[in-house]
């Protein structure tokens, strides 16, 4: 078996288990009972047709089990390519105190404007060395990446910070901290830290990237610590990654389609439901 083959199968075994769980709770463990629902809200029942409560019954059903989706899948691709990785992994080290007042000054000039001035753009190669020219009394840190990865073979070690396409801006303002702090450490125990989003929903290009919240913190189209789509999973997977994960996706997300529109939905698929393709 080829390494784009494992890549491949192992795709399949997360999207599967993951996918079957929800099927077997929509049908089996818990089924959308159109008498229990009209007995418990008669008046939704009497304006709104059953069809869309089924529907949400099983959103409800399918968001929870697939919350870690990407981290989990990164994770699968990232073993076969690098030999280790671990989601939630903490990192502990220590950080100069000028370089700890350094990071929390540089975030607060991103948030705020200074008196006079419009808030900072971000730079990450100038804010990085910007932290590293201080030193100060060493502090204990510990970081919780979301991807740690270890290459067996080189032995390099990097980190990630995995969100949705469509981050808040706090979350990404914690994010870069703990990228900063990671980095900051002596000695650096990764070789790299990075931002990623597994898609990008506006476009191939990470150029074409336009959702404002993490645009705050990161150059988000051209910033060397922002990986979108294509060129995250090319790295945890190598090249090609990305284009084996969407046909994996796409070719998975017929058969679960079909399944969804004839046995929970209770009726055949519309002629276009195969047109919406992951990209």
């Amino acid at each position: 078996m080829t390494d784009t083959d494992k890549v491949a199968k192992a795709i399949q075994q997360v999207i599967n288990t993951m996918m079957n769980r929800v099927m077997n709770k929509v049908l089996v463990e818990d089924p959308f009972i159109k008498e229990k629902h009209h007995s418990q809200k008669p008046l939704y029942a009497a304006l709104v047709p059953d069809e869309i409560f089924k529907g949400s019954h099983f959103e409800r059903r399918f968001v929870t089990p697939f919350g870690g989706v990407w981290e989990k899948l990164a994770q699968v691709v990232a073993k076969e390519a690098h030999g280790e990785c671990a989601t939630g992994h903490a990192i502990t080290g220590t950080v100069g105190d000028e370089r700890l007042r350094r990071i929390q000054e540089i975030l607060n000039k991103l948030e705020h404007s200074q008196k006079g001035q419009d808030k900072s753009p971000p730079n990450w190669q100038m804010e990085l060395a910007y932290i590293k020219a201080g030193q100060g009394n060493p502090i204990p840190v510990t970081v919780i990446c979301d991807l740690f990865i270890r290459n067996t073979a080189t032995n390099q070690c990097y980190a990630f910070e995995l969100k949705g396409p469509l981050p808040n801006s706090d979350q990404t303002k914690v994010s870069k901290e703990k990228m900063f702090k990671l980095l900051a450490m002596e000695p650096a125990p990764v070789a790299g830290a990075f931002y990623a989003l597994p898609y990008n929903p506006y476009g191939s290009n990470k150029q074409d990237y336009q959702w404002a919240f993490p645009k705050r913190w990161f150059d988000m189209c051209a910033g060397p610590c922002v990986l979108i789509g294509d060129e995250f999973w090319d790295f945890i997977g190598g090249n090609g990654t990305y284009a084996h994960f969407v046909n994996e996706v796409n070719q998975l997300g017929k058969g679960y389609r079909e399944r969804i529109y004839r046995e929970f939905l209770g009726m055949e698929p519309p002629p276009d439901a195969d047109d919406f393709l992951l990209k």
